[in-house]
C-alpha cells in the first residue's frame, strides 16, 4: 500500500539522486575544462596569402532600389507590433506619437506629445531614407531617443513598412 512514508521515501530517493547526478555533472565539468575559459591554439596552420585579410560585413543594398519595389501591402503585415505603441489615426497619440503622414512630416512635431530633446531638436522632415535608418537602429541613428525599440534588421521589411506608413494620411 502506498502511505505518506512510502512516497516520502521514494520522493526522497529521487532527489538524492538527481543530486548525485548534478555532483557528477560538476565533477566531469571541473576535470575536463582545463584553463580559464579561454581558448588556447595549440599550433597555427599558416596559409599562403592570407595575412591581413579580415572578415568584412556584407554590403547592404541601396534603400532607394529597395524602397522603390517595396509593398505596402506587405508592410501593412509589420505594422502590427508597431501599434502597441504607435496609433495610425490622426491625433490619436499612444506611448509613442502617431504615425498619421508621418512619411514627409517635420520630426519631433505632432501636438500634445512629449518628444525627448534629441527628436524635437532633430528638424526637417521624416524622408523614406530618414525612417529606415531610425527602424534599422532608433539609439543608433537618433542618440538620446526615448523609442525603445532594438530595430527591424531585414531591410526589405523597413522598405514594406515605410511603404505602409506612406499610404496613411497621404
Amino acid at each position: 500500500m502506498l502511505d505518506t512514508m512510502t512516497i516520502t521515501k521514494a520522493l526522497g530517493a529521487f532527489c538524492g539522486a538527481f543530486l548525485v547526478f548534478l555532483l557528477g555533472k560538476w565533477a566531469a565539468e571541473t576535470l575536463y575544462h582545463v584553463g580559464d575559459g579561454h581558448s588556447e591554439q595549440a599550433y597555427v596552420i599558416p596559409v599562403e596569402g592570407a595575412e591581413g585579410v579580415a572578415e568584412e560585413e556584407a554590403p547592404e543594398e541601396n534603400f532607394e532600389e529597395v524602397f522603390a519595389m517595396a509593398s505596402a501591402d506587405a508592410g501593412e503585415g509589420l505594422w502590427r507590433p508597431c501599434a502597441a505603441c504607435h496609433k495610425l489615426e490622426d491625433g490619436a497619440n499612444g506611448v509613442g506619437p502617431h504615425l498619421y503622414g508621418i512619411v514627409g512630416r517635420d520630426k519631433g512635431n505632432v501636438d500634445g506629445y512629449g518628444y525627448s530633446e534629441a527628436l524635437a531638436g532633430a528638424g526637417g522632415a521624416w524622408t523614406p531614407a530618414d525612417l529606415q535608418g531610425f527602424l534599422k537602429n532608433p539609439k543608433g541613428w537618433l542618440p538620446g531617443t526615448k523609442m525603445g525599440y532594438n530595430g527591424m534588421r531585414d531591410i526589405e521589411d523597413r522598405a514594406n513598412l515605410i511603404a505602409y506608413l506612406a499610404t496613411i494620411g497621404s
